[in-house]
Parts: C-alpha cells; structure tokens; sequence
C-alpha cells in the first residue's frame, strides 16, 4: 500500500520496501536541471565560489583592504563549513527501507522550512544522508507537514 505526500519539489511515496522521491511542476524541473540524482555538480561549483572567495581574500589583504579581506574571509569560511557539512548528502531518488538506520523531523523556523532528515546506507556501505524539504507556508505548507509526519509515524519511521 503506497502513501504519499507533497514535499518542496514533488511528492515523497512511502512503499513497503523503499521511499521514493519524485519531482513534478516547475521546481522539479529545476531541480532535476541544476542537481539531477546526485549534489556533485553542486558541491563543485560551491567549491569553485570558495576557492574565488579565498583569491579575493588573498588580494584584497594584500592591498590593504582590511575590512572587506575580512568580509570576503568571514563568508568564505561560513561556505566551507556548509561544504564540510554537506559532504554526505544524498540527493538519490530511491532509498531502501531497510538501508535507513533514522529519520528526523525538523520544524519549520521563520528562516528555514520543515524537512525530514534521512540517514541511511548507500549500496557502498556509506553513511549518507537526504533531506526531504517539505512546502513552505505560501503553498499550503502547515497542512502538508501535518499529513507528512502523521505519514512517517504511520509508517513507523518516526516516533
């Protein structure tokens, strides 16, 4: 018996054996154009923008420019940290049920939506983790979540 709910960029099908993530509309589109199933793309043009950050850090010290060396420095070390912390991130499209070892709920805050944290172990043996984004305010977002955790806890995927 499949159950399904709306999530940022698509819909989440919770199966039996496996969840499975689907794009639909234009932010699906989108995303599947910028990330496809995989963050590499993304990490490395993350990684292109920092090593850009630490030029203009490096010439603007050596100028003299202390204040904005400074700002390009701060930013720099803030995408970094975001970079480190992505690196286990999984954009896969499919996730076996009992490769999943938890799943977390985080609530929406006034700066960032509510999403369900998945971590699980990829077909190489690999910790990873997918975060599922759920809608946002504007689009029906409170009675979306409300479905999408009474959904997990059906399924016995959160407490």
């Amino acid at each position: 018996m499949e159950k399904k709910f709306k999530t940022k960029t698509g819909y989440c099908h919770i199966l039996p054996d496996n969840i499975v993530l689907t794009r639909d509309g234009v932010l699906g589109e989108i995303s599947k154009i910028a990330v496809g199933n995989t963050i590499k793309r993304s990490m490395i043009i993350y990684s292109l923008f920092l090593v850009y950050l630490i030029y203009k850090v490096v010439t603007l010290y050596a100028i003299g420019d202390m204040v904005r060396a400074i700002l390009h420095l701060a930013v720099a070390a803030l995408l970094f940290f975001v970079l480190l912390k992505s690196i286990n991130n999984s954009a896969t499209p499919v996730i076996p049920r009992n490769k999943i070892k938890a799943v977390t709920f985080k609530k929406a805050t006034a700066l960032t939506r509510a999403c369900f944290l998945i971590d699980f172990e990829d077909e190489k043996g690999k910790l990873k983790k997918r975060i599922v984004m759920l809608p946002g305010s504007i689009s029906g977002g409170q009675e979306a979540v409300e479905d999408a955790v009474k959904i997990m806890k059906e399924e016995k995927l959160i407490a």
